[in-house]
């Protein structure tokens, strides 16, 4: 799918720092929570679609003013965000480290765009997005240390029609949920004026407690031990370079499930587990049962048809005497309300783990493949509130043996529980909002529906011959629960 209009013209480049003197110098240290994500983990990319039927100028006059204003405000309470990723050489630690003056990058663009076609639920260019993200600024090399930003925004207009917000991250600095606090933040105080009172009644404000976190296995060692061997070899950016002239023909999209829909594959996945005497009981939640269909809808995607487009698709589909690979379904988990040194839901930083549920490829393609599934990420869950930092340092290694191996693994990417769709900044809520970092078949990203409460959206991207086959699927497999 060829990208279409996509002329982006930039008005303003800008600095945005928390108000003067409103924060002192500050290091956090990373935690074991964080450290992971140095190695293996691309920024993290995410647009924002908003409605505006004014024309550029209006924009400029009446609203980016507050948005600046805003931004700065919020970054005095979430100014890690305004620092900068510290990564010396060893023996010394990697570190968040703030000084006044310190500052996120802000880019106001132009764009002559079709609002409404990036904005709609249908197939994309994978790259459609690409130009309404903003740059990081280049990593700086200070004495042998590395130094990153960690936030990059940018606002484009597109005249008489909307308003792009993206923004790219650097995960090392926050997980979702903390990035997502910061969005609705941000966002709440735009709408109100800066009104800090109402920010910390209703969201309340972050916490930058870092020594609330307690590494009783001593993973922090055992992790920057790998990051001090691998860390100055990293290939991460021609890694990237290679990935993406793989999947430039790529399409994406977002499938919406309803609450109904939802209601219905959950119900229908309990009833068939309360008829497995094997399967333990644990609460059937939306990100299981999603996770499961698109697991399954996915898999069979790949078999549907002799036509495929990539090695890896005909090798996994005429194989027959692989049935017992396994195939991988990676999904992190929060953790601030299970570890033993619980954290508030505000701590902002980093503070999850990544869980891996298997299944045998026969018995994710059987008929009952959506049990499986739902089986294998209900135990997988089950085991984590048991003791959710207990197989923590391994899943690095874990992930890297599964990526080397060539087996079949999906990644899952964000949560309906983030409130993606409540960053209103007095526009109303965003009419689309869509994770854009991903752009092949091993990741999928979820998020709660904008329209209905209960629902879920599912992002993803294939090739085009792919896609094609899993909406069918899709479509197959949700009519037959009815």
């Amino acid at each position: 799918m060829a990208l279409p209009n996509m002329e982006v013209k930039v008005i303003e480049q800008a600095k945005v720092s928390p108000p003067p003197g409103s924060v002192p110098k500050t290091s956090l240290p990373l935690t074991f929570f964080d450290m992971p994500w140095l190695l293996n983990c691309n920024h993290m990319q995410r647009v924002y679609f908003y409605e505006f039927p004014h024309p550029t100028n209006h924009f400029l006059e009446t609203l980016l003013p507050s948005l600046k204003n805003s931004l700065s405000l919020t970054l005095q309470h979430f100014f890690p965000l305004a620092g900068n990723l510290v990564c010396p050489p060893p023996p010394a630690k990697p570190n968040i480290l703030f000084t006044d003056g310190d500052s996120v990058s802000l880019t106001v663009a132009q764009s002559t765009a079709d609002f409404h076609f990036l904005s709609a639920n249908h197939l994309l260019p994978v790259r459609a997005f690409d130009p309404f993200v903003p740059k990081f600024s280049p990593t700086r090399l200070e004495d042998g240390t590395r130094v990153e930003p960690l936030l990059a925004v940018q606002v484009t207009v597109f005249p008489n029609f909307g308003i792009c917000i993206a923004v790219q991250r650097n995960h090392a600095g926050s997980d979702g949920r903390a990035f997502h606090h910061f969005m609705k933040s941000w966002a709440l105080l735009s709408k109100t004026g800066g009104d800090l009172a109402r920010l910390d009644r209703e969201l309340r404000l972050p916490s930058h407690d870092r020594a609330a976190i307690k590494d009783q296995y001593g993973l922090e060692l055992e992790i920057l031990n790998e990051w001090w061997s691998l860390g100055s070899t990293s290939k991460d950016e021609d890694e990237r370079r290679v990935r993406d002239g793989r999947t430039i023909h790529n399409i994406r999209s977002t499938f919406p499930l309803s609450q109904v829909q939802m209601e219905r594959l959950k119900q229908w996945v309990a009833k068939q587990l309360a008829n497995d005497k094997s399967s333990s009981s644990f609460h059937m939640s939306s990100f299981i049962s999603t996770c499961a269909l698109i697991w399954v809808c996915l898999a069979k995607s790949v078999e549907r048809n002799s036509a495929f487009n990539t090695d890896q698709e005909r090798n996994s589909a005429v194989n027959t005497d692989k049935d017992d690979e396994p195939y991988y379904l990676a999904f992190v988990a929060e953790c601030r309300s299970r570890v033993a040194f619980p954290l508030p839901t505000t701590y902002f930083g980093n503070c999850m783990t990544i869980c891996f549920a298997t299944v045998k490829r026969k018995e994710l393609l059987a008929e009952n493949g959506i049990v499986a599934a739902a089986k294998a990420i209900g135990k997988e869950v089950g085991e984590l509130n048991k003791e959710s930092l207990k197989t923590f340092e391994n899943w690095l290694m874990k992930f890297k043996k599964i990526k080397e191996s060539g087996w079949q693994h999906l990644t899952v990417t964000g949560s309906p529980k983030f409130g993606v769709y409540e960053a209103d900044f007095g526009w109303g809520r965003p009419k689309k909002s869509e994770t854009v970092h991903f752009r092949d078949a091993t990741t999928i990203s979820l998020a709660e529906s904008r329209d209905q409460k209960g629902g879920v959206e599912v992002g993803l991207a294939l090739n085009r011959d792919r896609m094609s086959r899993f909406s069918v699927i899709l479509e197959e497999t949700l009519t037959g629960l009815a």
